[in-house]
């Protein structure tokens, strides 16, 4: 069966459709399609000429950001201070956003299925990819700094694949003579291979970079119906440009063209943010050396009487690169974008930092006028009077200095203090910023200060505005952008990867499935994933609600809901996995469809390359011992793995050997005066004179997490 057919797809209607399939196809020699590109390519160019002052205002609001003075300040004295305002504003944003996005669980997906199963190895693959592409550390920060300073979210999901040659050692029978191998005598070799690893890539894309004709639509999919069309801005390097060349992805004439006029005049057109931000890490020049500058751009042609989707490139002076059909199977641009807040009649979103971009300016004006000023009053004003002092000459400020003056004619001046006055400036220009920024002080470190303890209401306040004011920034990411990238990354792996790839899956699920081939055209209909993230923070009085709901619901007679079978199973394993994270979970809440022996020829093979094989309860343990034994004896246990397994197995079969002696005997039952489980419908809390543990909500404050709490 054919990548990416349907399973219940006939092989005749595959090759009927044959030519359609081949997205391989350079379209750019075509006589119609050439033109209808170069004028495209024209409307491109006059877009980016129309948002130019947009990428000029998103340069001027990174300066804010990278606290460099610019043309925006009024005041020009000897001072040169910036008050980060902006900055911390922005950072405290960002790191309450990507911890709200990124729960402490580690449970970043969900996922809804067709029939009602939970596919934990999809699952787990996707969160081996999060991990992979780095979107806790790298991404995500990096996303939401440019999502408050540009006003849009950006990002491009591609495939990447790198190659690593590898050395390991190797044993292997001496050789008596050519041809000929001692059998009792091993020798130590060393073997070279190379290893191609394949993952996800997510870059975020500046908005300056990005151009969306019509810029009315309302969404990416919606400009390429309309006939529009999707453009990101490239800065190849002549590596890169080789490279494009060498996958086909532009034409081999045009890729010569282009890095012979690199070789004569060095192409740097628009704005570039990449540029600002290397010199605002210290480095000179753009970090990047001679670059050309292309566009890469999605639209939609006419190709044998029907209109698809194709990726072109555009390297300026009617130089059409190369143009393809979409070549991801899926059909879908790996471009996902969103702005930060929606703007009528615009696809485009508004800076958050543009409304605040005056007062940061006034606050360094403020600061830089009160520390000139300050220098003058730190300094004594002497006022004598040369008449009568005939000895100026002789006051000179030193210790134990002596001035032959009467003290009634020379008298010391003070400088008014305006520097107090500038910091008051300060202070409001901050207060007004982390107001309109949504900000609140006690998010950057140190800005409150010494204070008391704070008690477990004013902990649970604090939590539930937070969450509040969080939710509609990050409910934005999950919705427009997380999501959409986590079902993408498992449309390129179902499309990219032709290898086994063995994960280890939280719990011990992804020891022993192996990955299932997800037919491409059934995916949004088999597996529905969606980002995880804000809710695990937004639930967290909730779950205090489920424990005393379970509660009561257990104590209902079945003749009440005649008709219904109560299952507390998927409750309680998500509640389970809410508390513990979906490390732990498996563990502790076990699912007894997933106690299945595996083979220990499997195990074997697992072992060999390291993997940690954990023992399974239906395991046969004497014959995994004696099947570990001949791997022992075989491979001398490269990774040191097979004897801690066989160990494992030693200790499960003496567990169950006195489990079984321990249910042959008689077990006492009754519970203590103190034990017992709690009384029908109560809330399950600590004993008397406990205190419950910070960020605790007490049952009479428990309220809707929608509505806002009163101000205290």
């Amino acid at each position: 069966m054919a990548r990416g057919k349907a399973r219940d797809e006939p092989d005749e209607d595959l090759a009927e459709r044959e030519d359609d399939l081949d997205r391989s196809e350079e379209l750019s020699g075509k006589k119609a399609i050439r033109e209808a590109l170069l004028e495209i390519f024209k409307d491109i160019e006059k877009g980016f000429e129309q948002q130019a002052d947009r990428s000029d205002a998103s340069l001027d609001y990174w300066d804010a950001y990278n606290c460099v003075l610019g043309e925006k300040q009024f005041y020009q004295g000897n001072s040169k201070i910036f008050v980060p305002i902006i900055y911390n504003a922005v950072n405290a944003r960002k790191t309450r956003f990507v911890n709200q996005l990124f729960p402490l669980s580690g449970r970043n997906v969900e996922v809804t299925t067709e029939d009602g199963t939970l596919p934990q190895t999809e699952m787990a693959l996707i969160e081996h990819y999060i991990k992979q592409a780095k979107l806790r550390t790298q991404v995500a920060p990096a996303l939401v700094r440019n999502g408050d300073i540009e006003g849009q979210y950006t990002v491009q999901v591609t495939w990447t694949e790198r190659k690593r040659h590898v050395a390991q050692k190797k044993f292997k029978s001496a050789e008596i003579d050519e041809g000929v191998e001692a059998p009792d005598d091993e020798i130590e070799d060393i073997e070279e291979e190379e290893i191609t690893e394949g993952r996800p890539c997510v870059d975020v894309i500046a908005d300056s970079n990005l151009l969306v004709l019509p810029q009315t639509a309302n969404s990416l999919e919606e400009a390429l119906a309309e006939g529009g069309s999707v453009t990101t801005i490239c800065r190849w390097t002549k590596a890169k440009i080789k490279e494009m060349a060498a996958k086909g992805a532009i034409v081999d004439t045009e890729a010569d063209a282009l890095l012979e006029e690199m070789r004569k005049e060095e192409r740097t057109h628009g704005p570039d943010k990449a540029k600002e931000m290397v010199d605002a890490a210290g480095i000179k020049g753009d970090g990047r050396g001679k670059f050309a500058l292309v566009y890469r751009t999605w639209t939609m042609l006419t190709i044998k009487g029907e209109r698809r989707l194709v990726l072109a490139y555009y390297g300026g002076k009617e130089k059409v690169l190369g143009c393809k059909r979409n070549p991801y199977w899926s059909d879908r641009i790996d471009v996902i974008s969103a702005p930060v807040e929606k703007v009528e009649g615009a696809f485009k979103g508004q800076s958050k930092v543009k409304p605040v971009a005056d007062l940061q300016y006034q606050a360094n004006d403020a600061v830089n006028e009160g520390m000139d000023s300050a220098a003058y009053a730190l300094m004594p004003i002497v006022m004598t009077d040369p008449e009568k002092n005939p000895r100026v000459g002789s006051m000179i400020l030193s210790l134990a200095a002596v001035w032959q003056t009467s003290p009634n004619d020379t008298k010391f001046a003070q400088f008014p203090q305006l520097w107090k006055d500038a910091m008051e400036i300060v202070a409001l220009a901050q207060t007004m910023i982390f107001q309109t920024l949504s900000v609140n002080p006690a998010q950057i470190t140190g800005a409150q200060g010494p204070k008391k303890k704070p008690s477990q209401a004013e902990i649970a306040n604090e939590q539930q505005v937070d969450i509040l004011t969080t939710a509609d920034a990050v409910t934005v990411l999950e919705d427009e952008i997380f999501t959409p990238m986590v079902s993408f990354m498992l449309e390129l792996d179902h499309q990219y990867r032709d290898k086994e790839l063995r994960v280890r899956e939280y719990g011990e699920t992804g020891m022993r499935a192996n990955m299932q081939e997800i037919p491409l055209v059934r995916m949004d209909r088999l597996y529905q994933f969606r980002w995880f993230g804000v809710e695990a923070a937004r639930n967290v009085q909730m779950m205090q609600q489920q424990i005393a709901g379970l509660n009561v619901v257990r104590g209902i007679p079945p003749n009440l809901y005649k008709g219904y079978t109560l299952d507390l199973g998927p409750a309680l394993s998500q509640m389970v996995e809410n508390l513990f994270g979906p490390r732990l979970a498996p563990l502790t809440f076990r699912d007894a469809r997933m106690e299945l022996s595996v083979d220990p020829e499997v195990e074997n093979r697992m072992l060999l390359e390291g993997f940690v094989v954990p023992v399974h309860a239906m395991d046969d343990h004497q014959k995994h011992i004696m099947a570990h034994m001949q791997a022992l004896q075989a491979s001398g246990d490269p990774h040191g793995v097979i004897r801690v397994h066989m160990m494992a197995h030693m200790q499960a079969l003496q567990q169950m050997q006195q489990q079984q002696q321990m249910q042959a005997q008689p077990q006492p039952g009754g519970q203590g005066p103190g034990g017992g489980q709690p009384r029908i419908g109560a809330q399950p809390q600590a004993p008397k004179g406990v205190q419950q543990p910070p960020g605790a909500i007490h049952q009479d404050r428990i309220q809707d997490p929608n509505v806002a709490p009163r101000a205290q």
